[in-house]
């Protein structure tokens, strides 16, 4: 099973960036997709999520209305558009394939069997 993330790099404030994760070896349908990021000194943080079940998503507070997750099945890839970017954001982000995550866990780390490398977003004028 490989995830594949890309899409990071060094933006402006008040900038968008839309992050790809590729998958092989796993159907991204039919697992729990999230996307957590993780500042330095800091721990992984999750962001967002969508289940298995249906295309709704979960965004934590810090990005709700900034960031959309969303999946196209035929491509096995699961996207993060991120606008309004602020310095806050700036962190590795990481996509994540859970086969057993559930809605109380979906949040968690421990959750997700599968993880891509990490992409970087830097955030700065």
């Amino acid at each position: 099973v490989q995830l594949q993330a890309s899409g990071g790099g060094l933006v402006q404030p008040g900038g968008s960036l839309r992050l790809s994760c590729a998958a092989s070896g796993v159907t991204l349908a039919r697992t729990v997709i999230g996307w957590f990021r993780q500042a330095p000194g800091k721990e992984r943080e999750w962001i967002a999520c969508m289940k298995r079940t249906d295309n709704n998503p979960f965004y934590t507070d810090s990005v709700k209305g900034r960031f959309t997750i969303s999946r196209d099945t035929a491509k096995n890839t699961v996207y993060l558009q991120m606008n309004s970017l602020q310095p806050d954001d700036t962190a590795v982000y990481y996509c994540a394939s859970g086969t057993r995550a559930i809605t109380s866990t979906m949040r968690m780390v421990r959750a997700y069997d599968y993880w891509g490398q990490g992409t970087l977003v830097t955030v700065s004028s």
